[in-house]
């Protein structure tokens, strides 16, 4: 189990509910409704146990999702046979089956919602500049490439295939509890090439027009300002604009030796994505995507963590495709703008 501030923290919660649990009243009140004891130490055990799992064992919070739908299900399929057999008793007397069974419809739904509608993404970087900012939160489609099977994350009902140029969130293939979202710029079999900080595909060139500087505030120390250009990009059928530091070569030693310490703290290897040839210089790379991969760069093309250095994205980690700005605390006006 990793011990994090929320792992603690869920315990402490876990501990608590079962205290109160133990302590509280187990009978109704003449309003016909448990003890506040009884309640809080059911929500609290639920949240910590939930904690635990996502935070401490490293769940999945589909795969975390899934179990309480399932585990809540039964116990309200349990209660309604109960309640069949004896009609006569207006409540349930088994605190924890009428307690537990009622968490079932929520529960249910929200599982429904995030795992086949949409789910909420918080941008974490400034990989996506400057389209997605830090703190921008995104809706992502779940079904914009097919129905899911849970956990699995295996297709089983085809509605569409990602697109060169899509924008995707998907699970980090080094840590694949960590979501990433990126721009997806090759598919597999396609060949990419990246030259003095030109993309092609497959021989066709992304026509970029500079539009002038850019400046934004560095995720860890805002008193420093990154000055970059920004370029209006033409990539097939899709406009959208990305960020270059020409300061940078097209694969940057920071960001490979950043990535290379990450991978050496985690005891993994570090090896050149395959398929890839780059040149010793830092100023081009060339690769094959494999069939059922993409190809994902951040549009902020010098300050991104992408396929250039921890290789392809295989199709079981898709989360989904990014479509909308649902919200942003610092910049409201940023609400409801579309993921170009």
């Amino acid at each position: 189990m990793e011990f994090t501030q929320i792992t603690y923290a869920s315990i402490a919660a876990l501990v608590i509910g079962i205290i109160l649990l133990v302590s509280g009243k187990k009978e109704r009140n003449e309003e016909g409704e448990w003890s506040s004891a009884i309640q809080w130490g059911y929500l609290l055990a639920m949240i910590g146990i939930f904690g635990i799992l996502a935070a401490g064992l490293q769940w999945s919070f589909t795969a975390v999702l899934l179990l309480f739908t399932v585990a809540t299900g039964i116990i309200w399929t349990w209660h309604k046979i109960n309640a069949k057999k004896q009609p006569e008793n207006i409540h349930d007397n088994n605190h924890f089956r009428d307690y537990i069974a009622g968490f079932f419809p929520l529960v249910a739904i929200v599982f429904f919602l995030r795992t086949f509608i949409a789910e909420p993404f918080q941008i974490p970087s400034s990989s996506m500049r400057p389209g997605l900012v830090k703190g921008d939160f995104i809706l992502v489609n779940k079904f914009a490439y097919g129905i899911r099977i849970p956990v699995l994350n295996t297709v089983a009902v085809p509605t569409g295939n990602i697109q060169r140029g899509d924008v995707v969130v998907f699970n980090y293939p080094v840590e694949p509890n960590t979501n990433y979202i990126k721009r997806i710029v090759a598919v597999g079999g396609d060949v990419i090439e990246y030259k003095d900080k030109i993309l092609s595909v497959n021989g066709i060139i992304s026509q970029d027009t500079p539009a002038g500087n850019y400046a934004y505030p560095d995720d860890f120390d805002f008193r420093k300002t990154h000055n970059i250009q920004l370029v209006h990009s033409v990539f097939g059928d899709k406009k959208f604009d990305v960020l270059k530091d020409e300061n940078e070569p097209s694969i940057s030693a920071r960001a490979w030796n950043a990535y290379q310490d990450i991978m050496q703290n985690k005891g993994l290897s570090s090896e050149l994505p395959e398929n890839c040839q780059y040149a010793e210089d830092g100023s081009a790379f060339r690769c094959t995507v494999p069939q059922g991969k993409y190809f994902a760069l951040g549009d902020n093309r010098d300050n991104s963590a992408d396929s250039r250095y921890w290789g392809f994205v295989d199709d079981k980690y898709t989360v989904g495709k990014a479509f909308i700005i649902w919200l942003n605390l610092g910049d409201m006006k940023r609400v409801g703008t579309s993921i170009q």
